[in-house]
């Protein structure tokens, strides 16, 4: 039985929370489960109502399937990949509905842990990442200006935190017609976690203090959260911690 903490702050920086999460443990759609991350961006609330509507078109598509029917593994990125699609469309109607929406876009991660298997989908900057007793993986690749030039060995790791594009994303959900998610599969580790965040965590905190506080703490989500307040806040904060005995 998967054990579920999910919770989202608006931070000590900003006034809106812009950040938008969804979790059960239970069967959605045809779905054993289903996970959600999203991170805002836009000016007035767009950032808000991006994030809100992309996991309201992404849960539809989902729960617009056969509820009395279990989807076989090996078709569950497919679902997850076509859901974010149906988001994408959404959210740039929406976008185009009103002046005030103009250009809001959303960071987006979800995954479904089906057997021994997570699925995830990813666009934008919002991670995953596995946690067991003694290490912790990235799973997400970011869709981030400093990430190309990391890739590309234009800077270290070290400089992208401080840089001043850090918070430039090369891809998001509902600005293109033609957006591209990330696609993985993963094997779920014996004991691990699954985390699911926005920036306004992993930016806050270290890797190493990521692992302590889900492993030791019995409210994982919260601990997180109120530890990356206490470093500054500086942004909204998204957490979804799923253990996985």
């Amino acid at each position: 039985m998967l054990e579920v903490f999910a919770k989202t702050d608006v931070g000590k920086m900003r006034s809106i929370n812009q950040d938008s999460i969804f979790a059960s443990s239970h069967s959605i759609g045809s779905l054993a489960n289903l996970f959600i991350v999203a991170d805002g961006m836009g000016g007035h609330k767009a950032g808000e109502v991006a994030s809100s509507e992309a996991i309201t078109y992404f849960c539809g598509h989902i729960q617009s399937g056969d509820s009395s029917y279990r989807l076989p593994c090996d078709e569950v990125l497919d679902m997850l990949t076509s859901a974010a699609y149906t988001a994408n469309i959404g959210v740039r109607s929406k976008a185009n509905s009103s002046p005030l929406y103009k250009g809001m876009g959303t960071t987006l991660t979800a995954c479904t842990i089906c057997e021994d298997k997570c699925n995830i989908v990813h666009i934008g900057d919002s991670r995953a990442y596995q946690i067991t007793k003694d290490n912790i993986f990235q799973l997400t690749t970011d869709h981030s200006y400093v990430n190309e030039m990391i890739r590309m060995g234009q800077i270290t790791p070290e400089q992208a935190v401080n840089h001043p594009r850090r918070n430039v994303l090369t891809k998001v959900l509902g600005v293109s017609p033609d957006m591209l998610v990330d696609g993985y599969v993963f094997e779920v580790l014996p004991d691990s976690s699954i985390l699911l965040c926005s920036d306004g965590l992993y930016t806050m905190l270290s890797n190493d203090e990521i692992k302590h506080l889900i492993n030791t703490r019995p409210d994982p989500a919260t601990s997180l959260i109120t530890a990356a307040n206490a470093r500054g806040g500086a942004d909204n904060i998204a957490v979804i911690v799923v253990k996985c005995p």
